[in-house]
């Protein structure tokens, strides 16, 4: 796969809310897919859950491990820290020296 249609992938992943939902509350701990499935009950079926779920490790932003009977998946971080040193740390970067400069303007050295 191109590293164009991995990022298309990943980015058609973080578009909907739902699966950024899921990603929050697996950044938080690794949840059962009945787990997450019990979280949108009322909103969303589990057929519904379970493909969000599929695009979501489609993108490789999330890994799911079997362990018996249960699903378990797992936020995988590194996507999120591509997509950082792609295009958010040359702006931070930037905008960490700003602050530096105003602090040292204001404080008149």
């Amino acid at each position: 796969m191109s590293r164009a249609e991995h990022d298309d992938l990943l980015f058609k992943a973080l578009a909907d809310a739902r699966r950024r939902e899921i990603l929050d509350l697996l950044k938080d701990a690794p949840r059962t897919t009945g787990e997450l499935c019990a979280h949108f009950a009322g909103s969303l079926d589990r057929c519904t859950v379970m493909q969000h779920i599929g695009v979501l490790e489609k993108a490789d932003l999330v890994i799911a491990r079997r362990e018996g009977r249960h699903r378990w998946n797992y936020l995988n971080a590194a996507p999120f820290k591509e997509i950082y040193d792609r295009w958010i740390s040359s702006y931070a970067t930037a905008a960490v020296d700003l602050l530096v400069k105003m602090k040292r303007d204001m404080e008149g050295k």
